[in-house]
């Protein structure tokens, strides 16, 4: 049946092909001519005619050949495909193209002739759709010319399944092709080599997709290579062999391994008979190394390997060849801070690592180079126990606090609760800067999870376990600065690092909407201790009580008596009247002050309530 969608793609230009044929024909012969000729074949000696003739001698390079006329013709002997079989007295069948020449010869030819009655002989014995055979001649436009007893035109796309890069490559070679279509009005003749490969494939495709089976190890021929793998040719459909499955050593391009028309035995692995596709190996043929690999790899082994490849994540070395290991890049140095593997590897460098997991059933083994040096955490803990006191650089800064470096790969962590007994750090740049060296106390060692705590303000006594207790006494009047207000009161500083908390209800004798009508930020003001709470770090103030102090004449004892004080802190103003400085800071706290400053602090009922635990100061 002829495929006509298909010819219609081949946009063959029939006119050229015409011309093609013509041209064999020297001398210009139309189709009209050509379908005059033949009807003409048995008027007899009439140019244009086919006669019989014999071969009666040789002229140089000419056959003298006797068609019954007055003079012999002239035959190029390179008309005929082998002129060395010819004998003297051979029948053959010539072309009259006229009948005599100006030498006095008859003009014959025998490929005209040949031509004819080939053309007649496939229009009465072929039909579209049947295989022939014939020579390639030449290129033409659009494709090639091929020579089966009459020229026919084999277009480009139908030269092979996959087009080759040069067509050229199969002039002068004999092939065979189906008929796509003969038109007998324009006498010429198309075929295709391709659809004949294809029917050939499909055929040998169903006879190897009956019996092909898992495990099988069969021949095929390399068709194509990719990076991704080859293409082999089992004989009517192609399978894929991945470059993973084509050896069990590390190969970087299939080409390592194959050419194209190599042929090659090969294991069928997978069948996917629905999308007809077939996955096979060439590995599969040998013996795995990884069989027995726990036996020759046991865990804590130490073995020498070559590093072959390097990932942003680790290195691969080669323990032998199909057998690689992955030195993860926490594994390589104890101490040493890694970004990359190359910092400390190169390929084909060959190093000792040892054994740390084998995962046989996903082939994987776990190295470390580090595992072949003593671990030097094992000796931090004998090394700095806890309340020694260390010297380190300021290696990194996060918002929970600094990473201490002790010694080269030992970090130690000085968390942010542990810079100050009084000032809250809100982050570590406030006390400290990268690449500061500093001295801390060691608060306590892991081994096990490689982790040091460290103290920066343990170098140093609590100022609240003792200073502040003895330093701020409830009752006594005391000068401090202004450094933060808020809608329910206002945060003195008595000296630095240690504030109390200035409740809004302490601020006057009147009710006080807002405190920043009372007091400004940096204002220096004195105020009267209510309490002192050293396990919440929080110290209660009053202003109004330390101006009811002030009003008191010191000499007549004259002046209005201050109200009664709420909350269990009670005492008369006039034993109270004495400014307390604000102390100068020393380590450790405020110097303490004397046993009179004590004895200033009685309790006595009043109206003024005290401050919650929420609203007093926490030490920062």
């Amino acid at each position: 049946m002829v495929d006509y969608n298909l010819l219609a793609d081949l946009d063959i230009a029939g006119a050229g092909l015409d011309d093609e044929v013509s041209a064999l024909f020297s001398g210009g012969t139309s189709d009209q001519q050509i379908g005059t000729m033949i009807d003409q074949q048995n008027d007899e000696f009439r140019p244009g005619s086919i006669l019989k003739g014999r071969i009666v001698g040789r002229a140089a390079d000419d056959m003298v050949v006797d068609v019954g006329l007055k003079s012999e013709g002239l035959i190029p002997a390179a008309e005929w495909d082998d002129p060395s079989s010819l004998d003297v007295g051979d029948e053959v069948q010539v072309w009259l193209d006229s009948v005599e020449s100006d030498s006095g010869h008859i003009i014959l030819s025998k490929r005209k002739a040949d031509r004819i009655l080939n053309w007649q002989n496939l229009v009465a014995t072929r039909k579209e759709g049947d295989t022939i055979q014939g020579r390639v001649m030449r290129k033409i436009k659009g494709g090639l010319l091929v020579d089966i007893g009459y020229p026919v035109f084999l277009p480009a796309s139908q030269v092979d399944v996959r087009r080759p890069g040069d067509i050229g490559e199969l002039i002068g070679k004999d092939i065979q092709a189906k008929i796509l279509k003969i038109d007998a009005e324009r006498r010429n003749i198309v075929i295709s080599r391709r659809k004949l490969i294809e029917e050939e494939r499909t055929a040998a495709k169903d006879a190897l997709m009956s019996n092909i089976a898992v495990g099988q190890v069969r021949k095929g021929t390399v068709k194509n290579i990719a990076d991704f793998g080859a293409f082999i040719d089992l004989g009517g459909i192609d399978g894929l062999l991945h470059i993973t499955d084509m050896s069990w050593d590390r190969i970087g391009h299939p080409s390592e391994i194959l050419k194209i028309d190599d042929e090659v035995e090969i294991k069928v692995l997978t069948i996917d008979r629905d999308k007809e596709k077939i996955a096979l190996g060439l590995k599969q043929l040998k013996v795995n190394p990884w069989e027995e690999v726990e036996q020759r790899y046991p865990v804590t082994n130490r073995l020498k390997g070559e590093v072959v490849n390097i990932m942003n994540y680790g290195a691969f070395v080669k323990l032998e060849p199909g057998v690689e290991g992955l030195v993860h890049i926490s594994e390589m140095s104890w101490t040493r801070r890694i970004n990359h593997p190359s910092e400390l590897l190169s390929v084909g460098d060959v190093i000792d690592v040892i054994v740390l997991e084998v995962n046989k059933s996903k082939q994987e083994i776990s190295l470390g180079i580090k595992q072949t040096q003593e671990n030097p955490w094992t000796h931090v803990a004998q090394k700095y126990p806890p309340n020694t006191r260390i010297t380190g650089r300021v290696r990194n800064l996060t918002n929970y606090g600094a990473f201490i470096e002790i010694e080269e790969g030992i970090d130690g962590l000085l968390h942010v609760s542990d810079m100050s007994w009084t000032k809250k750090i809100n982050h570590p740049s406030e006390v400290l800067k990268k690449g500061d060296t500093i001295d801390c106390v060691v608060l306590a060692v892991e081994e096990e999870k490689q982790r040091i705590a460290l103290g920066l303000k343990q170098l140093h006594e609590d100022p609240w376990a003792r200073a502040v207790i003895e330093n701020y006494i409830p009752g006594q009047i005391v000068e401090g600065t202004v450094t933060k207000i808020t809608n329910f009161g206002v945060f003195v500083e008595l000296e630095p690092e240690l504030e109390g908390l200035l409740h809004v209800s302490e601020l006057a004798d009147h009710k006080v909407e807002d405190p920043h009508a009372e007091v400004k930020i940096g204002d220096r003001i004195q105020v009267k201790i209510l309490r002192v709470d050293a396990s919440e770090r929080k110290i209660g103030l009053s202003k109004k009580r330390a101006e009811w102090s002030a009003e008191q004449d010191p000499e007549s004892g004259a002046g209005r008596r201050p109200k009664a004080r709420r909350g269990g802190l009670h005492g008369p103003g006039e034993e109270s009247t004495g400014t307390i400085p604000m102390p100068s800071p020393r380590k450790g706290g405020a110097a303490p002050r004397g046993a009179a400053a004590k004895e200033e602090a009685r309790e006595e009922p009043g109206d003024t309530p005290t401050p919650t635990e929420s609203e007093m100061p926490e030490s920062a």
